[in-house]
């Protein structure tokens, strides 16, 4: 039955709806349902609480909207069109999903200014979220003061029942709930839909006792799809909460308005087609032509522009008479914000001689995130339940807990997938800090997803992983990363780091902290056993990606390559066959990625093509290392799972050993 006249609010909220209808059938692709079941919470959210400023999308202060259901993608860019935002235009409406168009399938936060996060794997969205949600509660309880609130704002979360499916967002809401992050609140757009159908057919449980038992405060509004009083009032109690994060379900209608597909799986992910569009502009009383909004409309969202200045003006009034009473605490606000390194910091990383006791990288690793502990306070994070193996612990800096905010050491409890989602929202937040997350090596299986978007989002954020090969011993295959540092190399935009010593290691956290500044992640992947600080190791070296630590006198007959505990083996090997006539180059390789990036020559200079006697020598698989070794050259390598023994024991029966690096070396040499 039609319409016959709309309210404002009516007219707004099928503002939204429409948008995303035209949108997603002009493109033939897309998910018309979510937008068009939840335009009237995302319509009250926006217009009545969410501080932003359309015409400057990087205001330090505004409230972070994040929508985690990213299928939805229509969702937020017809909001960020109908607020006033630049970046999305109504022609860039028209190209949604199309090549090098601004409204990508589902929201890219480095591709629209708007978008806090990439969202569309779900569950990441709101995981996401409670880590832009523990940024600003850091944040806030290291600058404000008691008559000047600089950091102030909320996080808000669309997700859906996808989202809570997912394992990823089980593990960060539970840590949500017990930090007792107030200022995040989720709204749960429950429209009991998902791909394969109603999902009854796999999900049944009570999702807000779930909320609950995690800590949260639950809300429950009935009717999402006209209540929009209902809506309001479970935000303004949900603001009034503010020791504990609240999840509003909101149960809607998925793709209401639509005669026949509405409540279906054929409207989650499918454009309507012309003639349920039609019918849905009958049902609506929708008479304006595609990508047409009504003028009342567009002028009533378009009061988001002055709102958004009065808001940023008003913030800057706060920030100057902060800045006049605590200049010192202003300056330092100023430079983690503008993502500048202080100067010298980096004097503080140590070097090494083969003097130095050997000790395993990781404890290495210890010894750099304390150094700059002390002079990058902007530096967070820490492990999966693995603190004292991965020695990730920031000494003096106490933990960050409820009602602790100020302090630096994140315990995420064992939830890897969580925990790296988190890591990924703080960086997010964009405000210059530079979070860390630990775990095994191995264990980036259960947080691949997250370190994988923290490459593709440009999220500068730092992996501390320790028990790097099959040298982690007792515990076995289980334990053991075989494939794993082939798999991590091949994610792109991701800098892979094994380094061999101390030097190494030093000279990895400084790529670490300046790609963390340039908005890109790294993983470094440390041992558990102890290693020999080496000769020729060095800071710059691993800068490089790749340089040569023990030269030959001459053109090299052949060329060792290491990583990580195996350069070591690869040193003594070269040594010996020097004694015996031979002319051999031994290069450390800790990062393919740094030295994919220098320039030809230098890459000649290390590697000559002319030497084609090549061995890399490496505790994993040998996958990929035929790029450095060529068709004349050969591995030692493992393709085959390990096994419980010593560290040392597993090392030498696979063949990580002098001898057999040696042997394999004459092999070559003939």
């Amino acid at each position: 039955m039609a319409v016959a006249t709309q309210t404002l609010e009516e007219l707004c909220i099928n503002s939204i709806r429409f948008l995303a209808i035209d949108a997603v059938e002009k493109a033939k692709s897309g998910h018309p349902g979510l937008p068009m079941g939840a335009a009237p919470m995302a319509f009250v959210l926006w217009d009545r609480f969410l501080r932003f400023n359309p015409k400057n999308p990087k205001w330090f202060n505004r409230d972070r909207f994040v929508l985690s259901a990213g299928h939805g993608s229509m969702l937020q860019y017809a909001l960020l069109y109908l607020a006033g935002y630049d970046s999305v235009t109504i022609e860039d409406i028209k190209q949604f999903r199309q090549w090098e168009s601004k409204t990508p399938g589902h929201p890219e936060n480095f591709v629209t200014d708007g978008v806090e996060v990439t969202t569309g794997p779900l569950g990441q969205g709101i995981a996401n979220g409670v880590g832009l949600a523990i940024a600003e509660a850091h944040l806030a309880a290291k600058f404000n003061k008691p008559d000047a609130k600089i950091v102030d704002h909320y996080t808000y979360v669309i997700l859906g029942d996808g989202c809570n499916m997912e394992g990823v967002s089980g593990e960060a809401c539970s840590y949500a709930g017990h930090l007792g992050l107030g200022k995040l609140i989720a709204l749960y757009d429950d429209n009991h839909i998902s791909i394969d159908g109603s999902t009854d057919i796999a999900f049944t449980e009570d999702v807000s006792k779930r909320f609950e038992a995690y800590g949260w405060h639950v809300l429950h509004v009935k009717d999402g799809n006209t209540d929009l009083e209902g809506i309001a009032k479970a935000i303004e109690e949900a603001k009034s909460v503010t020791d504990k994060p609240t999840f509003i379900k909101v149960t809607t209608t998925i793709g209401y308005g639509s005669p026949n597909k509405a409540n279906t799986a054929g409207v989650h992910g499918a454009a309507l087609g012309t003639d349920e569009v039609k019918l849905t502009r009958e049902n609506l009383g929708w008479e304006h032509e595609p990508f047409v909004v009504p003028e009342d409309a567009l002028k009533h969202w378009r009061k988001a522009i002055e709102r958004g200045a009065n808001y940023e003006s008003e913030w800057n009034k706060t920030y100057a008479d902060y800045k006049a009473k605590y200049a010192a605490e202003a300056a330092e606000f100023e430079r983690y914000i503008s993502g500048k390194l202080p100067d010298g910091w980096d004097k503080v990383l140590p070097t090494y001689t083969p003097q130095d006791k050997g000790v395993a990288t990781r404890k290495h690793s210890e010894t750099c995130l304390n150094k700059l502990a002390a002079v990058l306070p902007e530096l967070i994070g820490g492990s999966a339940d693995l603190t004292h193996s991965n020695l990730t612990e920031i000494k003096g800096y106490g933990d960050f807990q409820k009602g602790q905010y100020q302090n630096r050491n994140i315990h995420f409890g064992v939830r890897e997938h969580g925990m790296g989602a988190i890591c990924n929202g703080i960086a997010l937040h964009r405000s210059g800090l530079i979070p860390y997350g630990a775990t095994f090596l191995i264990f980036t299986d259960y947080m691949r997803a997250a370190i994988r978007l923290s490459a593709l989002s440009q999220v500068g954020a730092i992996w501390v992983m320790t028990h790097d090969s099959i040298g982690q011993g007792e515990d076995g295959p289980t334990h053991q990363p075989i494939e794993t540092l082939a798999s991590l190399r091949a994610i792109p935009q991701l800098t892979v780091i094994r380094p061999a010593d101390g030097n190494e290691t030093s000279g990895a956290y400084k790529v670490a902290i300046e790609n963390a500044k340039q908005n890109a992640p790294t993983l470094l992947a440390f041992t558990r056993q102890n290693v020999p600080n080496l000769a020729g190791t060095s800071i710059e070296g691993v800068t490089k990606g790749g340089y040569t630590v023990l030269d030959s006198e001459g053109t090299p007959e052949l060329i060792l390559i290491g990583t990580g505990s195996e350069l070591s083996l690869c040193i003594t090997a070269a040594e010996k066959l020097t004694a015996e006539g031979k002319k051999v180059r031994v290069v450390s390789l800790p990062s393919w990625e740094l030295f994919e990036a220098q320039d030809a020559a230098y890459k000649e200079s290390v590697l000559p093509k002319a030497v084609t006697k090549r061995l890399s020598v490496e505790a994993g698989a040998s996958f990929g290392w035929h790029k450095y070794v060529g068709t004349e050259g050969d591995t030692v390598s493992i393709d085959r799972f390990g096994a419980s023994a010593p560290g040392g024991v597993c090392l030498e029966k696979f063949g990580f050993s002098v001898d057999n690096v040696l042997a394999k070396a004459k092999q070559l040499l003939g």
